[in-house]
């Protein structure tokens, strides 16, 4: 069904907010890509799936999933037809926008410890000062050892923070650019202010040393092979009165993740493949081994069709380009606040169900996927035989801004694909607003795609 307010197709609104109860479960678990994985595997093996790498052969039916890095996690349903005929898939990223401890942090200034960060993917920096942050990560050791790292979101857990200028004395910062207000360089997480007792230099910096060696078992040079995230220390909660809404850190592209991984989960074995693929690094261009751009995913196939049949470089091509694809990533959402920045009559409203975007990219639709036509009415004819509300829409008013997501990445493969995901509120923000019936619906979306 287009355009229609997905509150008012029911009677009552308990699978919405039982599905979204699981769902905020889930975004608070996975406040990294590590973690998200870590979760998703989890949740797979308790519904029989079981991983690739400890079979010889599959068959019609088998659940399996893959890995890699701990940072992509790819699920399958086998279907009755070869791989070769192609796979009906769900991409989404489980990255969000944050920020990066630099590989050395730690210093001591005017008697605080002070961690240096640099900031990940795209951020208005003024809104991560004077905001609870936590810290979630990896110590990885020289001897090979991986140490957990989880400070701020237990409820007997410190925070960490980031200053900002009192109003007092702010009138020659407030004369600057909001992109200047608070500078790149000036991220830095406040970690501390207590001295170690008879330690001359840098006394404070050595007490979070202490604490650190105490509980994690690491020294300074330890920060040389860590990976350690600061992100909002926030559970998610309900928004509004009605609490028909859902405010949380990472959304984009969370959201979407969980509900592409609910749809497979939820799913049994289908005519074609079924496909959840959910990969890092698309916050800053899905470029390395990790991201949308590496070759982890098409060796994945490679490897069903080793599996399943006689192998060859050719059914893994004629695999690739004969699947169908949701690139499952989120769209701006209509703000009542700021509506000059949308072109009304192709924008996403929350409520109004699943949002597809037949092309993204900015100005000249630079950098869009641009799905095919035949291919989107295909998908309306399912949704509206499956009785799922969506909608479509653009990023913003032409020459306004833009942006991007996978599609276009596995559209070099030849396949068809088209971004399909929630409306959000605040993107990219430390705190990000959906509606919880966009949420339900996007999860029904998915489940009948992967019957088509």
């Amino acid at each position: 069904m287009y355009s229609k307010n997905v509150w008012k197709k029911y009677d009552s609104y308990d699978e919405i907010m039982k599905f979204n109860e699981d769902y905020k479960n889930f975004l608070n678990i996975g406040k990294t890509e590590r973690l998200c994985v870590k979760e998703s595997e989890r949740l797979a093996k308790e519904k029989g799936f079981v991983d690739i790498k400890t079979l010889k052969h599959l068959k019609e039916g088998d659940k399996v999933y893959a890995i890699n890095k701990n940072k992509n996690i790819a699920l399958f349903i086998i279907g009755s037809e070869p791989i070769e005929n192609g796979l009906r898939v769900l991409g989404a990223h489980i990255d969000s926008p944050r920020l990066d401890i630099k590989q050395n942090p730690l210093y001591e200034k005017n008697d605080f410890a002070l961690l240096d960060t640099h900031y990940y993917g795209g951020i208005k920096k003024y809104q991560w000062v004077t905001t609870p942050l936590a810290i979630y990560g990896v110590f990885c050791k020289k001897d090979g050892s991986v140490i957990d790292v989880a400070i701020g979101d237990d409820e007997n857990d410190p925070i960490v923070g980031i200053s900002d200028l009192l109003i007092h004395l702010s009138s020659e910062q407030l004369q600057k650019t909001a992109n200047k207000v608070i500078e790149g360089e000036d991220l830095d997480v406040t970690l501390g202010s207590i001295p170690l007792k008879d330690k001359e230099k840098d006394a404070v910096k050595a007490n979070i040393l202490k604490l650190l060696e105490e509980k994690y078992h690491v020294d300074e040079e330890d920060f040389l092979s860590a990976e350690l995230e600061v992100v909002p220390a926030m559970k998610a909660k309900d928004y509004g009165l009605d609490r028909s809404l859902l405010a949380g850190y990472g959304h984009d592209d969370r959201v979407c993740a969980y509900t592409s991984l609910r749809a497979i989960l939820d799913s049994k074995s289908n005519k074609y493949t079924s496909c959840v693929v959910l990969v890092d690094k698309e916050e800053v261009g899905s470029i390395g081994a990790t991201g949308a751009e590496s070759k982890w995913f098409e060796n994945t196939i490679a490897e069903l069709i080793n599996l399943t049949t006689t192998y060859s470089d050719l059914k893994v091509r004629h695999a690739l380009e004969n699947t169908k694809m949701l690139s499952s990533d989120v769209s701006a959402g209509f703000d009542p606040l700021f509506p000059s920045v949308n072109d009304s009559k192709n924008a996403a409203y929350l409520g109004n169900g699943l949002c597809f975007n037949k092309y993204t990219g900015s100005r000249g639709k630079s950098g869009a996927n641009d799905a095919m036509p035949e291919y989107f009415a295909e998908i309306r004819n399912l949704l509206d035989n499956n009785n799922v509300c969506y909608q479509t829409s653009e990023l913003g008013r032409v020459d306004l801004g833009g942006g991007g997501t996978i599609a276009y990445i596995l559209g070099n493969y030849n396949m068809n694909v088209i971004d399909a995901g929630v409306a959000v509120l605040n993107m990219h923000a430390p705190m990000e607003i959906v509606s919880k019936a966009d949420v339900y619906e996007a999860y029904l979306a998915y489940k009948a795609f992967l019957t088509l």
